[in-house]
This record gives C-alpha cells, sequence and structure tokens, in this order.
C-alpha cells in the first residue's frame, strides 16, 4: 500500500488523478489521506469524485472513502477492461481531467474503448478542449497508440453540459518513448475567442485588445464554431504550432474579470512562450511526463524533453508517479527559460 500525504507540495487534485491512473497500470493500491487540505474547498469535489467512479469503472477496482468532501480514500486496483463507458460529472467539473485520467490505463489494457464524458470543456485551472486536441493527444499518438478526440458541445461554467468523446487503441503492444527537446520550425499562430450567449462587444474588445498588444495579423484570427445555447461563456485560445509540437494557451473570461484583463493575460502567455526556449511551456511539461514515462517503463528506454518552465504542480507531479513506477526523473536547469527533464527506466533507476 503506497500511502500518500495529499497536502504536501502543490496539493491539488492532480496528486488523486495521477494515483488513480498509475495505481491502475501498475497493480499497486494507494491510500490517500489529506486531499485537497490547503484547498478553500478540502476533500473530493464533484469533478475529483467523477475522476474516482472513471477508475472504478473501467477496472475491477475497489475504493473506500469515495464520497463527496472526503478528505481520505484508499484505491484497491484491479484488471483494467477496455469497452465502451460513458461518465457524467454533474456539473461544470473537466471532461478533460477525467480523459486524462482514463486514458493511460486503457491504453496499458489494449483493445479498444470508447469514453465519452459530460462537464466542462473550457475550464479555469484545467486543460481546455483545444489543448488536448491539438497539443497533448498528438504527442500521446506519437508513442504508439490511436486516439481520436470528437467534441459534441461545448461547456462553460457554471452550467457545464459539454459532451466530449475519446476512441483509445494501443495498436503496437509497446509505448515507444521519444525525445522532444526542440519546438522546430514555428507556423503561424492563430486566435479564437468563444463567446456564446454574451453580448457581442465582448469578444470585440477582447480582439481588439488581444491585436494591439500582441502585434498579430487579422488573418491569425479564426472563427471557432459555437452555439448561443452552449453559453453563457467565454474563452480565448491561442494556438502556436510548430514542426514537433504544437502549443495551445488559453484565458477563461468570467463576470468578474474584464475583457481586456482577459485578452492581456492571453497576450503575456504568447509573448513569455516566445522568449523562452524549452520545448514544453510548463503546462505541456506537467501533463506529458505521465504517458511519457508509461513508454519509458514498458520500453526500458530513457527519454528527456526541454521545458521552459518547472512549477510545483510538475514537480509534485515527478514525485507521485516515481512512487509507482520504477523510474527516475531528473530535472536540470540548464539557463532562465530551458529545463531538461530526463526520464531513465528500471535498470538506468536501480
Amino acid at each position: 500500500m503506497i500511502e500518500i500525504d495529499g497536502s504536501v507540495g502543490e496539493g491539488g487534485g492532480q496528486i488523486l488523478r495521477t494515483a488513480l491512473s498509475l495505481s491502475l497500470c501498475s497493480g499497486k493500491p494507494f491510500k490517500l489521506t489529506h486531499i485537497r487540505a490547503n484547498r478553500s474547498k478540502p476533500g473530493l469535489l464533484r469533478q475529483h469524485m467523477a475522476c474516482v467512479k472513471a477508475a472504478l469503472s473501467i477496472s475491477r477496482s475497489t475504493a473506500t472513502g469515495a464520497d463527496l468532501g472526503a478528505t481520505s480514500l484508499t484505491f484497491e486496483p484491479g484488471p483494467i477492461r477496455p469497452g465502451d463507458y460513458a461518465f457524467e460529472i454533474g456539473s461544470a467539473g473537466s471532461c478533460m481531467l477525467v480523459l486524462q485520467t482514463v486514458i493511460p490505463p486503457l491504453l496499458a489494457a489494449g483493445g479498444e474503448s470508447q469514453v465519452s464524458v459530460i462537464g466542462g470543456t473550457h475550464n479555469p485551472k484545467a486543460p481546455p478542449f483545444p489543448f488536448l486536441l491539438r497539443s497533448w493527444i498528438p504527442l500521446v499518438r506519437q508513442l504508439g497508440c490511436e486516439l481520436e478526440l470528437t467534441l459534441f458541445r461545448n461547456g462553460f461554467y457554471p452550467a457545464g453540459g459539454g459532451e466530449v468523446e475519446c476512441m483509445v487503441r494501443s495498436i503496437a503492444g509497446m509505448l515507444r518513448p521519444f525525445d522532444l527537446t526542440e519546438r522546430g520550425k514555428a507556423e503561424d499562430g492563430y486566435l479564437e475567442i468563444l463567446a456564446p450567449g454574451l453580448p457581442r462587444y465582448v469578444s470585440q474588445r477582447e480582439h481588439e485588445r488581444f491585436m494591439a498588444t500582441s502585434g498579430w495579423r487579422d488573418d491569425q484570427i479564426r472563427r471557432s464554431s459555437v452555439r448561443a445555447n452552449e453559453g453563457p461563456g467565454n474563452a480565448m485560445i491561442a494556438t502556436l504550432p510548430h514542426a514537433n509540437l504544437t502549443t495551445v494557451f488559453s484565458e477563461i473570461g468570467s463576470k468578474s474579470v474584464m475583457a481586456e484583463t482577459v485578452a492581456d493575460r492571453l497576450a503575456g502567455q504568447v509573448r513569455r512562450h516566445h522568449a523562452e526556449e524549452g520545448a514544453l511551456d510548463d503546462h505541456l511539461a506537467d501533463q506529458w511526463t505521465l504517458p511519457l514515462t508509461l513508454a519509458v517503463w514498458q520500453s526500458g528506454r530513457a527519454a528527456r524533453y526541454t521545458c521552459t518552465a518547472l512549477t510545483p504542480h510538475a514537480m509534485t507531479n515527478f514525485d507521485i508517479i516515481q512512487r509507482f513506477v520504477p523510474v527516475r526523473i531528473t530535472a536540470t536547469e540548464v539557463r532562465a527559460g530551458l529545463n531538461m527533464v530526463t526520464i531513465d527506466p528500471p535498470a538506468a533507476a536501480d
């Protein structure tokens, strides 16, 4: 039984999601205490419960303490079962975080699965749909699998109601790790503004402010299909394609934040990324590590990547990963804006 204190390090829900994924992949049970103890609302919320229920559904596992508000959870993993699954979060909790919890174990199980999730698709403090579609999933595919992500309906906080579906198929029997140390040649980035159910001036002000502060051209603005009844909601998405990967930045608008502030925050993310050298931005560096670690573990081959920054969120994730999988994750700051992360397989880790 792996004992995890959920209040250490970054102390958020990522600890639970990583533990669930890797418990299923490794067959190791865990007990998580002090869940989200440092948050304003400690314990399991609906979106965390959705991840637990999803992990239970795709396997013959058992859990003790899986209740709303619970601050302690024991999880005993069982065999993973590929199949067709549908999960409803019951709030605007992130569909993407549920998918990122179950995709790695379903890949490890082999076969084909269809996973449908209803909830939020564009959430603050969670990766939006375009991040998974354009950034995360294309990298996971390169490990040697098939993933197809489809959006049926957008869902914004607080109503939710978004729906996504993901097809998961392991095609090679073994995931193949690879190095990712350079972004490659840059292509033109593009901006999308979603504002269903809101006055037109909201998106106009965001558009004008972003263009004024970013220096982007008018032909870098793309219209995105969104229905008025999917709102009210607001999201600005900047997509930066490169030869080796695509980076996606987002800002979610809310009643308490001016349109110009949302645009300024997004433009700031883009400017900082252009000024730094790492292949992966800080969010992708965090979320890429788990699937890459599974490939290193399966193949016995080391892999590495560069990133712009290593956040406390990422460092906590590294620690949890190494509790379940016999690899060694080493992070080194090469210089400002450039960090190297190396994942060594079990033999080297020993």
